[in-house]
């Protein structure tokens, strides 16, 4: 079993009703697969949605939630998030966002495939899976 994570992007493309999307995320449900909410990533969708008073999409956000699960968030996602910080930019590649060190802190220590459109992101982050449902 494999425990997806979906980031922002994905959530979007979920809402949005993309055909691709949501044909893969039934696929995984079916073969007995799970799914994982990020919390920094509830925070932008949710923040993205209540900015545009998008009303029916939060309940269609929320409901999704409803088949998520939330996983532990400790002080463990912060250390590791602050360990990839400083290992990505002493290689000169460091990454753009606190959220997208979050995410990928997230995912290693809950052992999560972070599924996401923006794998350049991630890239320099060893020992972290990820995927792009929307290339497959």
């Amino acid at each position: 079993m494999t425990i997806f994570a979906l980031d922002t992007n994905i959530i979007s493309y979920i809402l949005r009703s993309d055909e691709k999307v949501i044909t893969r995320f039934q696929y995984e449900s079916m073969q007995g697969n799970e799914f994982a909410m990020i919390p920094v990533v509830y925070y932008e969708v949710s923040r993205w949605l209540m900015e545009r008073n998008a009303f029916k999409l939060q309940a269609e956000f929320e409901a999704l939630c409803s088949e998520i699960k939330f996983l532990n968030t400790n002080k463990n996602v912060w250390q590791k998030a602050a360990e990839l910080y400083v290992q990505t930019r002493k290689i000169g590649k460091p990454i753009g966002s606190d959220a997208d060190l979050l995410i990928a802190a997230y995912c290693l220590i809950n052992d999560c495939t972070l599924v996401t459109n923006n794998t350049k992101h991630f890239e320099n982050i060893s020992d972290l899976k990820y995927i792009n449902w929307k290339l497959d």
